[in-house]
């Protein structure tokens, strides 16, 4: 999902300000001193009628805060590092019903990570880049360690890429990692705390996300996302209840394995001087039993040199897990069960719309704004959740240059 976002972008912003092509000494490596700094804030307000943490019935209301800044460090004109770091602060209503003791505590959790990364070009096939980033992350009832490996291609005549990713992370779900609380341990439902449902508490998860980027011709692009993953370990949530049709009550149970299969398609292409239309495609299926498809549509509307607008769109279907089953309506028979609307059938829709502007470079400023990205969306699922989600992200260019001319 995220390399369709960089491809929209990276045809979106040479559509609006252009792309200029920067020639590479081949006798020597050309020191850069330019950086780039985004500073994210991003804000969630939801609700709904359906909470996993009650059984499929009670209050979802959440509220997510999200700060963020990502670093993009040229070293020279082949490599670069680069860091994403962040802090979530999450205000759930339902996480006071774990235990049915209303605390402000339980109510706010956080959650904080960082991923560093570095990337390359080959000096012998300098459209050849190959990188490599970690990523940790942990709040009270999680912990996350892994990293990924890269590899892009770009044809000499820049009318085509490949790339592949591999993704690795290693999740500990006991509770007590961040607050230091011992001995850890997994979390259950207050009253289903006269035993332990899960001997393991370890999950792991592989993906590998492939990309191929396709010229068609100066107005087209046209872009292909398979991928695969795997997950291996507790993939139920511990302190999720579900209601059996006999007044049974147990703790959430599915499969330890899930394979998922997820291909998407985009095609970017201009319209007339002033627009680019992009439109996207989602297949997905696992062995969970869930099938699903997404369809999304932007339009770029660029207003002036500097500012553009794009009304965005988003329809996503989903046939759910045969595991599923609402509110008391579980038969106490079956093997693995859940009370999780996520993995329901249902529909769901998003619109929004993106104002970005471009701000005149500063020349002799050592800090300065390039680009203000403003994104407000609406969504809505047809269980009856929805939510608001504003995000701002201002990009910033760092030039060490300009502060030696003072």
């Amino acid at each position: 999902m995220k390399k369709k976002y960089i491809c929209f972008s990276l045809f979106t912003t040479s559509f609006l300000y252009g792309v200029s092509q920067v020639t590479l000494n081949p006798y020597g490596i050309k020191r850069i001193s330019k950086s780039n700094i985004e500073l994210v804030y991003s804000q969630y307000i939801g609700d709904g009628d359906h909470s996993a943490i009650t059984g499929g019935l009670g209050t979802e209301k959440l509220i997510v805060y999200e700060p963020e800044v990502i670093i993009n460090r040229p070293i020279d004109s082949l490599s670069g590092y680069w860091m994403d770091a962040g802090i979530d602060v999450i205000t759930s209503a339902s996480m006071d019903n774990i235990d049915f003791v209303k605390s402000s505590a339980s109510r706010v959790s956080k959650r904080g990570y960082i991923i560093p990364g570095y990337n390359t070009k080959l000096k012998k096939h300098r459209n050849i880049i190959i990188g490599g980033n970690g990523y940790f992350s942990i709040e009270s009832a999680y912990r996350s360690l892994g990293g990924a490996l890269s590899i892009d291609y770009v044809s000499k005549d820049k009318s085509s890429e490949f790339s592949a990713e591999f993704q690795a992370f290693f999740d500990d779900l006991r509770w007590g990692l961040l607050n230091g609380e011992r001995p850890l341990r997994l979390v259950y439902p207050s009253e289903l705390r006269y035993k332990e449902w899960f001997s393991n508490y370890k999950r792991n998860s592989y993906n590998l996300n492939l990309s191929f980027t396709q010229t068609i011709n100066e107005k087209m692009i046209l872009a292909f996302f398979p991928g695969i993953s795997f997950q291996q370990g507790l993939l139920s949530t511990p302190y999720h209840r579900v209601y059996f049709t006999d007044s049974t009550e147990r703790v959430e149970k599915l499969p330890d394995k899930r394979w998922l299969i997820p291909l998407g398609v985009q095609l970017n292409t201009f319209i007339a001087d002033r627009y680019i239309l992009s439109l996207y495609y989602r297949f997905y299926h696992d062995n969970f039993g869930i099938t699903a498809h997404t369809i999304e549509a932007d339009l770029t509307v660029k207003i002036s040199s500097r500012f553009s607008l794009t009304p965005t769109f988003r329809f996503y279907t989903q046939r759910g897990s045969p595991y599923f089953k609402p509110y008391f309506e579980l038969n106490p028979d079956q093997p693995f069960y859940t009370s999780n609307y996520a993995l329901s059938s249902f529909n769901s829709y998003e619109t929004g719309i993106d104002t970005r502007l471009a701000v005149p470079a500063k020349q002799k400023a050592k800090l300065y704004f390039d680009t203000i990205w403003l994104r407000y969306s609406y969504y809505k699922r047809t269980d009856g959740l929805y939510g608001h989600i504003l995000t701002l992200v201002l990009d910033m260019i760092s030039d060490k240059n300009n502060s030696k001319k003072h």
